[in-house]
């Protein structure tokens, strides 16, 4: 009897330590806003231009959204907190304080939004190539 309730007791901490992990590591959360910039290099910005910073601020809003759809999707499974935190929350905190650093450059540069460029237009239409009737040996004569 104490062998089976030994293998039961083993049973359950297996099945609640990832439910504990995903407790614990959730209090971090509220914490990645404060915590961002410290997994971000302050001066790798410094000496960019507005349209370096442009791009920056684009992509890194595209792996944000990425990231926050990963980690939503995997939220969804069985233990999806934990390995949320565990796959993506680093990554997601680092990008957070990069994109906070793109923005104070970005404001300290008083650089502005480029306008989205009008529809493509297509080349203008060339005139048409008029090439001389071939003359026949009769006509010339």
């Amino acid at each position: 009897m104490a062998a089976s309730f030994s293998c039961f007791l083993r049973g359950s901490v297996a099945l609640l330590a990832p439910l504990a992990a995903g407790l614990a590591l959730s209090g971090c959360a509220g914490m990645s806003e404060t915590v961002a910039p410290a997994f971000a290099d302050p001066g790798k910005y410094e000496l960019y231009d507005c349209k370096q910073l442009e791009a920056e601020r684009k992509a890194l809003a595209a792996r944000t959204a990425d990231l926050q759809r990963l980690m939503d999707k995997a939220e969804t499974g069985v233990g999806g907190a934990v390995v949320s935190e565990l796959a993506y929350r680093n990554e997601y905190v680092a990008v957070r304080g990069q994109s906070q650093l793109v923005e104070d450059a970005w404001r300290r540069n008083r650089c502005r939004e480029t306008p989205p460029n009008a529809a493509p237009t297509a080349p203008a239409p060339q005139p048409p190539v008029i090439k001389p009737a071939p003359r026949s040996g009769s006509a010339a004569r």
